[in-house]
């Protein structure tokens, strides 16, 4: 008799690039309306970057950096929503499914909070998860440190995996 179980992992991601002018700003997988942009190798998106750290994470696959190297070309301007897709790809192959997702930006302009909507939708649909298993929070630094001036956005992410177990009886 068979008996199937799960097992739960959780991962935590962080991304942070500058500002720069005459760049867009994409947030969540989305393009958000502003004078300035992220500086990166990929087009810079520190939300899905973090949520490709945390689920790098959880699965035990290292973060970003070692699955995507920025000394790489091909990696070159790459839209981050294709690496996300790519890093889904990695944890299903190992039997992984993502339960939920909880993102935070931070940023002190622009605000986000008009966007995170649509940013829950993009990172829902590129996973392959409900819409209402994805939270996406929107904070400012309080004026404090490089994002708190103005200088840079981050973003925080936390993730739950879970697979199946079988395991005899």
């Amino acid at each position: 008799m068979n008996n199937i179980n799960y097992e739960y992992r959780t991962g935590i991601g962080t991304d942070i690039h500058r500002l720069i002018e005459g760049k867009p700003l994409k947030l969540g997988g989305i393009l958000i309306p502003f004078e300035k942009g992220l500086l990166a190798h990929s087009d810079g998106d520190v939300a899905l970057h973090a949520v490709i750290d945390a689920i790098a994470g959880a699965a035990g696959l290292g973060d970003i950096g070692m699955l995507f190297p920025d000394t790489d070309p091909q990696f070159k301007d790459i839209d981050s929503k294709e690496l996300v897709l790519k890093v889904k790809e990695y944890i299903e192959h190992k039997n992984w499914e993502i339960v939920n997702v909880d993102v935070t930006i931070t940023a002190e302009e622009p605000k986000l909070g008009q966007y995170k909507a649509q940013m829950k939708r993009c990172i829902a649909s590129l996973l392959g998860i409900d819409f209402l298993d994805v939270n996406v929070k929107a904070k400012t630094n309080e004026g404090l440190g490089e994002t708190g001036q103005g200088l840079a956005i981050s973003a925080m992410a936390a993730v739950l995996l879970r697979r199946k177990i079988k395991r005899s009886l």
